[in-house]
C-alpha cells in the first residue's frame, strides 16, 4: 500500500470534528508513509487535507479537472498537479494511482466518487478498497442504506463486507490489509 485516494467535502462542514479527523487522516497518512491523491482542491476539508499533508511533508499528487483548475480552486503549494479534461477522468486518474479510496465527509461529490469506485468494485475493474471514514456518525444513514441494499437483494452479503465503515482509523488500516475484492456478480 503506498497511496489513498481520499474523496471530501469542498467546504469544512459544520462541525468542527470534521475538520480535526480531516487532521488526523492527514497524520496518519504521513506516519504510514501514504501518498495522499485526492481532488487537488484548496478549499474545505480538501483544502485542509492537502495543505495538512504537505505541511507534515507527505507527498500530495493532485488530480482536479480543467474547469475546476480556470476557476481558481487548485491548492497553491501543490507540485504534483495533473490538470484532467473533466471529472469521469480524474476519477479514472486518481483510482489509478491509489491502493485505497477513503471518504470524509462531504457533499454529493463525494458521495457520488466513493460510490462510483465501490461500483466498479463490484464489476471487477477496481481492486482498491472502499471505505468511509464515518466521523461523528456522519454517514450512518448511508452505511444502513447498503445494508437495506442487502435485506431487498440488491447487493449480496459478501460484496456488502467488501465497504467499510469506520470511525477508527486503525480499524480502516486493518481492513485495508485483510482486504478481499467482492466477487464478481455472475449472470
Amino acid at each position: 500500500m503506498e497511496s489513498i485516494a481520499v474523496y471530501c467535502g469542498a467546504s469544512t462542514g459544520n462541525k468542527v470534528s470534521y475538520q480535526t479527523a480531516t487532521k488526523e487522516l492527514a497524520q496518519w497518512l504521513v506516519n504510514n508513509h501514504l501518498a495522499l491523491v485526492y481532488g487537488g482542491g484548496g478549499f474545505g476539508l480538501m483544502g485542509i487535507l492537502g495543505s495538512t499533508v504537505l505541511a507534515l511533508g507527505g507527498h500530495v499528487p493532485g488530480v482536479i479537472p480543467q474547469e475546476l483548475y480556470d476557476r481558481g480552486t487548485a491548492l497553491p503549494q501543490l507540485k504534483d498537479l495533473t490538470v484532467v479534461a473533466d471529472m469521469s477522468t480524474r476519477k479514472k486518474t486518481m483510482l489509478a494511482k491509489a491502493d485505497a479510496c477513503i471518504a470524509l465527509p462531504g457533499g454529493p461529490g463525494t458521495l457520488e466518487e466513493i460510490a462510483e469506485a465501490f461500483s466498479w468494485a463490484l464489476l471487477g475493474d477496481n481492486a482498491n478498497p472502499c471505505i468511509f471514514y464515518n466521523v461523528a456518525g456522519y454517514f450512518d444513514v448511508l452505511e444502513k442504506f447498503f445494508d437495506e441494499m442487502v435485506q431487498a437483494g440488491f447487493l449480496s452479503k459478501n460484496n456488502r463486507a467488501a465497504l467499510f465503515f469506520s470511525d477508527s482509523l486503525a480499524e480502516i488500516w486493518d481492513f485495508m490489509q485483510d482486504y478481499q475484492t467482492p466477487e464478481i456478480r455472475k449472470y
